[in-house]
């Protein structure tokens, strides 16, 4: 793990749970494509307001990324790359958006945890991440729903 603040949390996580001593080391991640959101995103985890994450299932599939799987550990960050907390994903569900719900949007944690505010900042975040690769968000697009824990904070 090249982030040393994260490095330390983990290690801290992990003095304090020693029945994760085997585990391998956890991907680092931030939330969201810039600051002001990964910082806002990166508290509302650390506070468990914040229990789950959507990704657009063909953004992961350009960039080569695994889905993710029930058990997995992440040190989560600001955009600095400031350790904030431990999460370990509990479920993983691909989902059309058309059929995402109000209680998906309100276990993401963000704004006003309405459906209606979920569908505008996802899509405009599905939008530009998906402009990278010349591709555009659709209805029936999917999405990975990705509920985690979290286990520990500073």
């Amino acid at each position: 793990m090249e982030n040393a603040s994260a490095r330390n949390l983990w290690g801290d996580f992990l003095d304090a749970h020693l029945e994760f001593a085997s585990e391998d080391a956890p991907k680092v991640i931030h939330f969201c494509d810039n600051e002001k959101d990964a910082d806002t995103c990166a508290e509302l985890a650390c506070k468990e307001i914040k229990r789950a994450t959507s990704h657009s299932l063909k953004g992961l599939q350009l960039r080569n990324e695994k889905l993710p799987k029930i058990g997995d550990f992440y040190v989560v960050t600001d955009w600095k790359g400031n350790a904030k907390c431990v999460i370990r994903t509990t479920s993983v569900k691909l989902l059309p958006y058309f059929s995402i719900r109000e209680e998906h949007a309100r276990l993401e944690g963000e704004g006003d945890k309405s459906l209606d505010y979920w569908k505008k900042t996802h899509w405009d975040y599905y939008s530009r991440e998906l402009a990278a690769f010349g591709a555009v968000p659709k209805e029936s697009m999917i999405v990975v729903f990705e509920q985690f824990e979290m286990l520990y904070k500073r």
